[in-house]
């Protein structure tokens, strides 16, 4: 209901539907083709992401393998991925954040 008994305006409402929905598609496409980073060990090991988590490289210094020491080597790949998507993450809720607010709340899965 609409305050002082009035009925809401059904074409506006769908063009305001329609109008989040278009810069919800926009934002995503934005996340899809933005590069963030991580990286672990001081440099050693780096990960590049997408805003939307998808990992697009993965860049390891030759002094960080150790033949005889693969675990820590696997422990920087961890650190490093994780570090790029945590970043990915926050891109994620400074991009669609605000629309999650426009939509009446969170957005599920995304954590927001």
């Amino acid at each position: 209901m609409i305050p002082g008994g009035g009925q809401p305006n059904m074409q506006q409402l769908l063009q305001q539907a329609q109008k989040m929905q278009q810069d919800l598609a926009r934002a995503q496409q934005e996340l899809a083709a933005t590069e963030v980073d991580g990286q672990a060990g001081g440099g050693l090991v780096k990960a590049t992401v997408t805003g939307s988590g998808e990992l697009r490289a993965l860049v390891i210094d030759p002094k960080a393998v150790d033949p005889e020491d693969t675990e820590t080597l696997a422990d920087l790949v961890v650190a490093a991925v994780k570090a790029a998507n945590d970043n990915a993450q926050q891109l994620q809720q400074a991009k669609l954040g605000p629309l999650a607010q426009g939509l009446g709340g969170g957005m599920p899965g995304l954590g927001f």
